[in-house]
């Protein structure tokens, strides 16, 4: 299924490929938590920006892998490249239309990233 994606001021957009029935990751890491992300980790080839490149700006912390991306005009991070998949895209499945048929929400313990980021290496791959 093809949703659409955007930030809250719609200046950023993107299509994602994804089932209609999502799973999705919840983590408890410090950012995560703060914000409220909900991650629909895909393969890079399912994910196309649309708009809002040049309103991107790009936020990186501990070891910098992972880039965080938010919209300059409104601040919502719709997607980023996360650290565990960096061949991939994290999408906040909160900011997707239509509205998945069903979402499984799993408890992510990012809190204790280096024991537990293996287990989302699959979700990157085609």
């Amino acid at each position: 299924m093809k949703y659409r994606g955007s930030c809250h001021c719609g200046a950023v957009t993107f299509d994602v490929d994804a089932p209609e029935d999502l799973e999705v990751e919840d983590c408890n890491c410090s950012i995560c938590a703060k914000t409220g992300f909900l991650h629909l980790i895909v393969p890079l080839a399912c994910f196309k920006l649309l708009s809002g490149e040049d309103q991107l700006t790009h936020y990186r912390f501990n070891t910098g892998v992972a880039d965080h991306t938010f919209c300059r005009r409104c601040g919502v991070k719709a997607f980023y490249t996360p650290r565990s998949n960096p061949d991939g895209v994290s999408v906040n499945a909160r900011c997707l239309e239509p509205k998945p048929k069903s979402m499984k929400v799993n408890a992510f313990d990012g809190q204790n990233w280096e024991q537990n980021a293996g287990r989302l290496a699959h979700l990157s791959k085609t």
